[in-house]
């Protein structure tokens, strides 16, 4: 028996660092990072997640 998560948590972190080891540019890894969480929050949709928290923080 597989029960779904009536809540999930994210914390976005290391988009800038993944970009700088990519040889990129740090704003390049924040664009990547949206765009990701783009693609979870439409599927947490259609998996009917109630409750979706994300935590972005940057002093960027």
């Amino acid at each position: 028996m597989s029960k779904k998560p009536k809540h999930v948590a994210i914390i976005m972190d290391g988009n800038g660092r993944w970009a700088t080891k990519q040889g990129k540019k740090r704003f390049a890894g924040h664009n990547r990072g949206a765009k990701t969480v783009s693609k979870i929050v439409e599927q947490a949709a259609k998996e009917k997640i109630e409750y979706l928290t994300l935590f972005a923080f940057s002093t960027e």
